[in-house]
């Protein structure tokens, strides 16, 4: 039977039994259970009929009918012997077991349909109504049971359970309407039988409360419906969507008939409460107040409360939407820019972990694999029995498979994967089925892409071949040419070369090498590697042409040897250039750093194996610093160029000298070296360099200036390894600029340990910093006229745990190298300052003036050095006119604008400045009119032999007259018998200082001195 004749006939049927039912009231025993019994049995007819996935709802209800109408038969049956049924009685019993069966079925058709997801959104949207509604029943049907005084408590008790009982039957089918996607016919059919059953049930309770019930009345027809309305449910072939899982994209939409569905709800309570003031002002006042105002008002708090829910829940609906577009339009930006299939995977892979909760694990599988085409192409969501063979559950019920074909061959196919909790799913539906509709798109544009370039490229080849700058050659097995491309005229010259001996094209001496190219392409091999061949043009012009090959004899388009000829000579002449200068110095044209390196390695493995010493020298230039920053870059470089050039000219083309950098040279001597051994050529290498230098300046003029180095030897007989002789002449060159430079040292394994110590000094040094083991001393500067002393140098020592008071020759250069020379300069000057103002308090009178402090270059050029001595002078109380900054004459003369700069800052706090060791330097006198200075210290080389060298005595004259004229004092250092002190004095001199006077003292000892000037005089 078809499902329109199975309608049809139980149509006509429940119409018979309902006019016999009202026709002839004697039968009411027998038709009402015909009409009840029937509306069940359809219901396990149609199970049978229509086969749906989930059966059990379907019997919960078939039994729910059978209860009700079992219920209606026995209180019949009782009434047909005349006895008037108790109430509670049996038949009480199986109705109220009605509602606890429909409510768990259509709890169990909400579960199917959503597919166990939750929807807190649905929920809200039938419980608003369900208040609603239930505040109705409480008003006009249980709260009448409850004040009714004639009824006994169980009486109270079943009457409440019957409204109950259908207000929670009403909850659970507002739930399924509310449940989102299409709603099947049957569940129209189920909401017209709860209807039925509500309305009966509700005329049932009043007239039970007025007594007015009668079996046969209008409010049987509600129950009728119930029946039949149940039974066409079941007999609807929708029936089965009742219990089959719908997609739910959110499910937090709210169109306009659920406003007006939930705001009609909630007026209900304001619309009770104003009905029952309006209707009732005597009831009111005979029982002060509104009877049911508390339940009224709680009622609109518990549904405005839901309606706020259900607001904030589109809220975070809305938010999560803008997320989910936001992180599509981002994912649409990535995939639209993705150039091959990887890239759109990854891609793919991108989005989804952006539209994933932050908060909710999940597990991603992107896979693709060799495939004929995809076993279903889209976005679906399955349980773990549904998954694609191998794929793992990890732990997971719910799943969201992608599939989808890739272009390319052998065809493929994507197979995506996405596991989380079914409601994480169920809200990534749409916006996953969007990013597979992006993705598809990318593909077809990438295959659409990859046609139009391969059309594309099959044209730009026809171009190629007819423009090419190769020449492409087909040589057939007699090593003629049987087809040569167009390019063969732009390239060699020849216009047609077809029939032309391959042997022609090439240079005698590069045929053998032809004939092993071509038997190498013939034999399979090809031409990796193949030399470079020699091939004359048209005008008998030479060219080195690269040779590639292809054997394409089977091949019956070509049937022949496919060569391709470029053009190289321009090329290997670039690359001869290129490699020596990766090899070679740009400025010198010696070897530099890495030539020299690869040669001594291999020298050094060649002397080993034949017993013989291989010796390197490391040359560097004395002060070539001074020249730089003196006399400019322009001169520094014709110095090494003229240095590099006298080195060469010494070793000669029979060993290797090299530019290591900067102004480090290095040479190597083997045995039998025609310019004699290693000492020999390194003397010989002093005495060249020793000799002044005439270079120009770039802009006009030129300088004489000294190349003077230090060279340091080492050979092979004391290292082990190529590496160690390269450390070893290192450090022979370090000892060699330690001493009087302008020498030559060989390398002595003492060398080793003092380096060793050298690197404990620098260590130790930090330690001394933070341990505060500086000391300053002081030596007195001396009036050679008066003798009074008038200031005092500070002299910094080492107070070392270990070795005891060290003094500056033990670390001041390292303590330079390492920048460990700010700490200390700056905890001197702060010492000499503090200790200089205690003098001057403790006794006022004295006649020190002032404290003389001296400043390394890279102190000085340290940021913020002079509001580093301005802030020394505020802590110390002491005044600027105390202070007297020593620094260098290099200083003075590099950077000049700078440095000036600063020390104009320093003379307008009221600091003077001294220049120390002058006259060692590269300066020229003329520069002091021009200097920020107030002090010059004679440096004591000049004067040791003021006494026995009249030069040297005219030239301190002199300096002394000049700075008396320049107005700038100047202090003579190393002063050690009085016959110095005389003569200093007699020509001017004003200061001087050194042991004559007074070594290096403690703080304590200088009012001593200053008291004892008699002794001094």
């Amino acid at each position: 039977m078809t499902t329109r004749a199975a309608q049809a006939c139980f149509g006509a049927w429940i119409a018979v039994l309902t006019a016999v039912y009202y026709a002839f009231p004697g039968s009411h025993l027998y038709t009402w259970a015909a009409l009840g019994y029937s509306g069940a049995a359809m219901i396990l007819i149609g199970v049978r009929l229509h086969k749906p996935a989930r059966k059990l709802p379907w019997y919960l209800v078939a039994a729910a009918l059978v209860f009700f109408n079992t219920g209606d038969n026995l209180y019949n049956l009782i009434l047909a012997f005349g006895v008037t049924p108790s109430f509670p009685g049996p038949a009480d019993v199986l109705y109220l077991l009605v509602y606890p069966l429909l409510t768990g079925a259509f709890l169990l058709h909400v579960r199917y349909r959503s597919g166990g997801v939750g929807n807190r959104a649905a929920l809200l949207d039938a419980l608003v109504p369900t208040v609603g509604l239930g505040l109705l029943a409480w008003i006009y049907w249980i709260a009448p049971f409850t004040r009714a005084h004639e009824l006994s408590l169980p009486e109270k008790l079943v009457s409440v359970s019957y409204p109950l009982g259908d207000v929670l039957v009403l909850a659970m089918t507002l739930r399924m309407v509310a449940t989102p996607g299409r709603r099947p016919r049957a569940l129209a059919a189920v909401g017209v039988a709860m209807v039925g059953l509500l309305i009966s049930d509700i005329f049932y309770g009043q007239s039970q409360l007025n007594s007015e019930w009668t079996l046969g009345g209008p409010v049987d027809l509600g129950w009728i419906v119930f029946y039949a309305a149940m039974g066409y449910a079941a007999l609807t072939p929708s029936m089965r969507k009742l219990s089959e899982p719908v997609p739910v994209a959110g499910g937090h939409d709210m169109g306009t008939h659920r406003i007006v569905w939930m705001a009609t709800a909630a007026l209900i309570a304001p619309a009770m409460l104003y009905a029952e003031w309006f209707g009732g002002a005597e009831a009111e006042k005979a029982r002060d107040g509104v009877v049911d105002a508390p339940v009224i008002a709680g009622a609109a708090a518990l549904m405005f409360l839901l309606v706020l829910a259900r607001v904030n829940g589109l809220a975070l609906a809305q938010r999560r939407a803008r997320s989910r577009e936001r992180a599509l339009r981002q994912a649409g930006a990535s995939l639209f820019a993705a150039a091959s299939v990887e890239d759109v995977l990854e891609a793919a892979r991108e989005a989804i972990r952006t539209l994933m909760p932050k908060d909710k694990p999940y597990e991603l599988l992107i896979t693709d694999h060799e495939a004929d085409a995809p076993t279903r192409v889209g976005v679906r969501m399955v349980t773990a029995a549904e998954l694609p063979p191998g794929v793992p559950a990890h732990g997971y019920d719910a799943f969201i498979v992608g599939q989808m074909p890739l272009p390319g061959e052998p065809p493929r196919q994507s197979l995506g994967v996405l596991a989380a909790a079914p409601e994480v799913l169920a809200d990534l539906t749409d916006p996953l089925e969007a990013l597979f509709a992006q993705v598809e798109v990318v593909l077809q544009r990438i295959v659409l892409t990859g046609e139009v370039n391969r059309r594309d490229s099959e044209a730009w080849f026809r171009t190629l071949i007819q423009n090419a700058s190769d020449v492409i050659l087909i040589v057939t097995d007699d090593n003629e040419i049987r087809y040569a491309s167009p390019s063969a005229a732009t390239v060699l010259g020849h216009e047609d070369l077809a029939g032309t001996p391959l042997s022609a094209l090439v240079a005698a001496g590069h045929h053998r090498s032809m004939y092993q190219i071509l038997n190498a392409v013939r034999s399979g091999r090809g031409a990796p590697n193949a030399p470079d061949l020699t091939v004359t043009g048209a005008d008998g012009r030479l060219m080195q042409v690269e040779v590639d090959g292809r054997d394409l004899r089977a091949d019956p388009t070509v049937r022949g040897l496919v060569l391709t000829i470029g053009d190289v000579t321009e090329r290997r002449r670039l690359e001869e250039e290129l490699s020596h200068l990766a090899f070679h110095d740009g400025l010198t044209g010696l070897a530099n750093r890495v030539l020299f390196r690869n040669r001594l390695e291999q020298a050094f493995a060649e002397c080993e194996r034949h017993c013989r010493t291989l010796s390197v020298l490391f040359v560097d230039l004395d002060d070539f610093k001074e020249v730089n920053d003196t006399l400019g870059h322009a001169v520094g470089d014709e110095l090494l160029v003229t240095v590099g050039r006298r080195i060469a000219g010494i070793v000669g083309d029979d060993s290797t000298a090299a530019r290591m950098g900067g102004d480090e040279f290095a040479v190597l001597i083997e045995d039998g070296h025609p310019a004699g051994t290693a000492e020999q050529v390194a003397a010989r290498i002093v005495e060249a360099l020793a000799v002044a230098v005439e270079v120009c300046d770039g802009i006009g003029g030129s300088h004489i200036v000294s190349g003077a180095a230090s060279v340091g030897v080492a050979a092979s007989t004391d290292a082990g390894s190529a590496t160690e002789l390269l450390r070893h002449a290192d450090l022979a060159l370090y000892q060699a600029k330690g001493g009087d430079k302008g020498t030559w040292q060989r390398y002595q394994p003492e060398l080793h340990t003092a380096m060793v110590r050298r690197l404990e000094v620098r260590a130790a040094l930090h330690d001394a910093i933070e341990g505060d083991q500086f000391r300053p001393m002081y030596q007195p500067i001396v009036d050679l006229h008066t003798g009074l002393i008038t200031g005092v140098e500070s002299l910094v020592r080492w107070e070392h745990p270990a070795r005891g008071l060290l003094g500056p020759f033990h670390f001041i250069e390292v303590a330079e190298e390492s920048g460990a020379i700010i700490a200390i300069g700056t905890s001197v000057l702060r010492r000499a300052l503090a200790q200089f103002a205690r003098w001057k308090a403790d006794d006022p009178e004295i006649s020190l003036r002032y404290v003389s402090v001296n400043v390394s270059a890279r102190q000085f050029r340290t940021p913020g050095f002079v509001d580093l001595v301005r802030q020394a002078l505020a802590d110390a109380g002491a005044r600027p006119e105390w202070l007297l900054l020593e620094i260098t004459e290099s200083l003075v003369l590099r950077d000049a604008d700078q440095v000036w700069a600063d020390l104009r800052v320093l003379r307008a706090m009221g600091v003077r400045i001294a220049i120390d060791d002058f006259g060692t330097g590269y300066s020229s006198l003329s520069y002091l009119r021009q200097m920020p200075v107030d002090v010059l210290k004679l440096d004591k080389s000049f004067i040791d032999d003021i006494l026995t060298s009249e030069q040297q005595r005219t030239m301190v004259d002199a300096i002394v007259t000049l700075a008396r004229n320049l107005d700038l004092a100047v202090v003579a250092e190393g002063i050690e018998d009085a016959g110095q002190r005389a003569a200093l004095a007699g020509m001017g001199c004003p200061y001087g200082q050194g042991y004559l006077f007074s070594k290096p003292v403690w703080p304590g000892e200088i009012l001593e001195l200053a008291q004892g000037v008699p002794e001094l005089v």
